[in-house]
């Protein structure tokens, strides 16, 4: 990867249907191992891939906020109603027209990786960003050979190998059903 001059921003996106602390560190480790200042938690209304949220957005805020308050460089922004989407291409869109000079990471999970040739203009989301894709136990070998790979977009993508931990929004949904 080049070196980056000047700020860049991380963006996290997605239903945070509930957050937890994995998002926090695979925030920190973004921090730590990218050339970015800050990071927003993009919070979106309802994820397209899933039928319904089982938090309110409310809800959903409220517990970002509470897991970042004493962290000034990670911000939660729920965007929707501001740029009239919450398609990632649209929210990096904003964010490239709003910040001219910076470089935009994508921060996604493994799991995300091997369904992202489904997300709606995929192939402008990795025009815009480099996309950062952090291990998550079970799917990493999926990801590294997903359709993206195959399709020659590695160059778009950095594989960060973090410490994986056994948590997801999906886990802790279950076990509150």
């Amino acid at each position: 990867m080049e070196k980056i001059k000047f700020s860049s921003l991380g963006l996290l996106g997605g239903s945070f249907d509930p957050p937890h602390y994995g998002h926090l560190k695979i925030s920190k480790v973004a921090l730590k191992k990218l050339p970015i200042r800050r990071i927003n938690w993009i919070i979106t209304k309802q994820n397209p891939f899933k039928n319904k949220s089982h938090f309110s957005l409310e809800k959903r805020i409220s517990k970002c906020k509470k897991i970042l308050k004493n962290n000034r460089k990670i911000k939660v922004k729920y965007l929707d109603k501001v740029v009239g989407s919450s398609r990632t291409f649209k929210i990096i869109n904003y964010f490239k027209k709003k910040n001219k000079k910076k470089y935009i990471f994508f921060l996604i999970g493994a799991d995300n990786l091997i369904d992202f040739h489904r997300w709606k203009n995929y192939k402008n989301i990795l025009k815009s960003c480099v996309l950062v894709v952090f291990s998550r136990k079970g799917y990493d070998k999926l990801a590294k050979k997903s359709i993206l790979i195959k399709n020659g977009y590695k160059n778009n993508i950095i594989f960060i190998n973090n410490k994986k931990f056994n948590i997801s929004s999906t886990m802790i949904k279950s076990k509150l059903s």
